[in-house]
């Protein structure tokens, strides 16, 4: 990170509530001297987007927060590591990294969570966002003849049922966004969820499976070594990381707009000053080119936001989710 954008957060931060001692007297033992380290916590495996990117923030905020480390306590599509966060203890020292599953899709999927999404949090910022991506293998696209999204719809209506579509699991971004193209279009595919996007994804790669809306971070790197075809993205409008890459409705499929976001959040009764300090130090960093390379290099865009501005998105990402989960009929009991 840049020197100017550290002494700006620092500057930020000494500007908060001294009143709010935990994150200040962290603050004020920075590199580790006799503090108590602050923890991101993933629900995920290593090596996603949520782990990298949590990683990355980690390491650019020591020298405002002093040490910060990262756990990966994954577990039941997220479940496992935000009900953990959701039972420490709300002093600014344990944060979460929450993603559009955990907060808006797994409350409808799941007949039972071990977290409230909605009383168990509070925001701190949003992260990154992620578009995702219709992809299907150049030997698929040979074999078919698609080439495009109204290809993919004219050959699933010549050929019903015919014709798969791989997801990370059962009630995933992924899966919600090939029902609503079954819903909107009026065609028939056939789910076939896996225990994860990355294994999902290779199966589309090797020809098990047809086709796959991935998010562009796992996507990207196939895209650009020539294994995938984009034929669309998810979002209302194109990416920059994809700008050839039409949106679903240019391809053809009014109001479609499902995209992967993730963000930090703290256990709810975590102070108002705690949260300002972790958002004043956090959000620097996000805005920093550094920061923006290096997501852009694993497909995600860094889209600091207020803790408001962050709430806000997430109820509205669940009435959303609230829907698709109802259309798609997935269920986990």
């Amino acid at each position: 990170m840049k020197r100017r954008t550290f002494m700006s957060a620092i500057g930020v931060v000494a500007l908060s509530s001294a009143s709010f001692f935990p994150i200040a007297a962290h603050a004020a033992s920075l590199k580790g001297e006799g503090g108590r380290p602050i923890r991101i916590v993933v629900p995920y495996p290593p090596g996603g987007p949520l782990d990298v990117s949590a990683r990355a923030i980690a390491d650019a905020v020591q020298p405002v927060l002093g040490t910060v480390v990262v756990e990966n306590r994954p577990g039941a599509g997220g479940n496992v590591g935000m009900s953990y966060v959701a039972h420490q203890k709300a002093d600014g020292y344990t944060l979460v990294m929450g993603a559009v599953a955990t907060q808006a899709i797994n409350p409808y999927l799941f007949k039972k969570l071990p977290y409230d999404s909605d009383n168990d949090f509070r925001p701190v910022t949003l992260v990154a966002t992620a578009p995702n991506v219709l992809v299907v293998t150049p030997a698929f696209s040979e074999r078919t003849g698609v080439k495009s999204v109204k290809d993919l719809i004219a050959y699933a209506k010549a050929h019903p049922g015919k014709l798969n579509y791989a997801s990370g699991g059962n009630g995933s971004a992924g899966h919600m966004a090939g029902e609503l193209l079954k819903n909107k279009m009026g065609i028939d595919m056939v789910h076939i969820p896996f225990a994860g996007a990355s294994p999902a994804l290779l199966s589309v790669i090797a020809g098990q499976t047809d086709l796959i809306f991935d998010n562009l971070a796992s996507a990207a790197s196939n895209i650009a070594a020539g294994k995938l075809i984009a034929l669309a993205v998810t979002t209302k409008e194109r990416t920059p990381l994809l700008p050839d890459a039409p949106t679903m409705a240019e391809a053809g499929v009014p109001d479609f707009d499902i995209y992967t976001w993730f963000g930090l959040m703290v256990p709810q009764k975590t102070p108002d000053e705690a949260v300002k300090t972790l958002n004043d130090a956090i959000v620097p960093v996000l805005r920093d080119p550094t920061t923006a390379k290096r997501f852009a290099s694993f497909g995600a865009v860094a889209s600091p936001t207020t803790p408001e501005e962050f709430d806000a998105l997430i109820r509205q990402e669940k009435k959303k989710y609230e829907k698709l989960v109802a259309l798609s009929g997935a269920r986990v009991d």
